[in-house]
């Protein structure tokens, strides 16, 4: 089982995932699975490579998951992302029902995971995420605003 002190450990992980991704041109959002303490799956966006809109790193994972468990249940997995869930990828991990989400950057605009929305502890909803925010917040935010700069300067 992790331990909140293995958070930045993973953490890691994702951002390692969200590189990968920003080297293949994609927003750098990484997403790591862990299960019993290892590494069980990792992915990136891969939005502009599959040119669909749920290419999500948390999605792109959530398929791996699957193929690897042949279910759709997540219920003793944990999820690190790099940056704060949208409401699709909130929404997924909560149909996924992961136990537990750990997330980098928080996004007061549109993140749903206790930003801006809160869906994934939603008492309405059929399941509640355990969340912690903000681990490693700063690495992923620099990841993310070096891309965006990279990006104004070759528009340019």
């Amino acid at each position: 089982m992790c331990e909140p002190s293995d958070d930045e450990f993973f953490m890691l992980a994702a951002l390692k995932e969200a590189a990968a991704a920003a080297a293949r041109g994609e927003v750098p959002i990484g997403a790591v699975a862990v299960l019993d303490g290892k590494i069980i799956a990792g992915a990136g966006n891969r939005v502009e490579e599959r040119k669909s809109v749920t290419a999500h790193a948390e999605v792109e994972l959530l398929h791996l998951l699957e193929e690897h468990f042949q279910d759709w249940r997540m219920e003793n997995v944990t999820v690190y992302v790099t940056k704060e869930p949208c409401a699709m990828c909130a929404g997924a991990l909560v149909n996924a029902r992961v136990k537990r989400l750990v997330y980098g950057l928080p996004d007061p605009r549109s993140g749903c995971c206790g930003s801006a929305l809160d869906i994934t502890g939603f008492s309405g909803m059929l399941w509640q995420v355990q969340v912690t925010g903000g681990v490693l917040a700063e690495k992923s935010g620099e990841l993310i605003r070096d891309f965006f700069k990279a990006a104004r300067r070759r528009e340019k």
